[in-house]
């Protein structure tokens, strides 16, 4: 019986994810601790109008203290960068487009990889250099998929080719709604860089790297065309449309980087 038991209690801990050792959170659920915010037009650290809060556990995008959009592109960056991981976040998108707003903002945000960093930022620069997991939302209506590629001052290889336009659509299904999606983003350094929705990839790319254009107002020091982007800090995005962002979390996989064999089981036990 004793045995029965302990074999009970094993089985709820790991289905609660209690035995998943090694991840960091990456917001706590309670603050914006460990989180940098710059938005277009204002200086680091100025959270204009509490656009980036903290409300009922979640993380929120809101535009209620604004009187017009005016570009106010903003990115709430974690403090620390990072080289090799895989990066879960949930995101749901809530009520309407702040008026002014470009169309094609609605219902989109986005996750930022391999970006500079804040302080590298100008003062009135829209986007960091960076790779984005773009998240979009569906109108309930038309195919609308999400987890696409947008590459803001940067290039990637796809298919074995350098691909230089600014977005590309992966092969998600559309999820319309507020409900919450989760997206999980596996990062390989310079390697390999996987985007997946419900267990499966629905997009991947190769050797990303600084270049292209669709970043304004940078600091030409920063954006060194054709270095290849091995690391860099993680930021979510503010586009115009409210928009909602709960466990944020990271598993960092640097260390096993030189070991492909342990890398490739340590994947499979995360993804599973």
């Amino acid at each position: 019986m004793k045995k029965i038991v302990l074999i009970f209690l094993f089985t709820i801990i790991v289905n609660s994810g209690f035995a998943q050792k090694g991840w960091i959170n990456l917001f706590n659920g309670k603050d914006l601790k460990d989180w940098k915010v710059k938005i277009n037009g204002h200086p680091l650290n100025d959270n204009y109008a509490n656009t980036f809060r903290v409300e009922n556990g979640v993380m929120k995008v809101s535009y209620d203290g604004y009187s017009e959009w005016k570009d106010r592109y903003g990115h709430i960056f974690y403090k620390n960068p990072y080289s090799a991981y895989v990066l879960v976040v949930e995101y749901r998108f809530t009520g309407n487009q702040i008026p002014g707003g470009p169309g094609w903002a609605i219902r989109n945000s986005g996750a930022m990889l391999h970006g500079q960093s804040p302080e590298s930022m100008g003062l009135n620069q829209d986007f960091p250099i960076s790779l984005e997991t773009q998240f979009l939302g569906g109108d309930g209506k038309n195919a609308r998929t999400t987890l696409n590629l947008c590459t803001p001052g940067t290039n990637v290889f796809l298919n074995g080719k350098l691909f230089t336009p600014h977005c590309v659509n992966s092969t998600s299904k559309t999820y319309h709604g507020d409900q919450w999606v989760r997206a999980e983003i596996v990062v390989l350094g310079d390697s390999l860089i996987q985007h997946r929705l419900e267990g499966k990839t629905v997009f991947e790319y190769t050797k990303p790297q600084i270049g292209g254009g669709n970043v304004a107002n940078f600091d030409p020091t920063v954006k060194i065309d054709g270095k290849a982007l091995k690391e860099g800090y993680i930021s979510l995005q503010s586009e115009s449309h409210p928009v909602e962002f709960r466990n944020v979390k990271l598993f960092n996989l640097a260390k096993y980087m030189n070991n492909p064999a342990k890398l490739d089981a340590k994947l499979k036990g995360i993804l599973q």
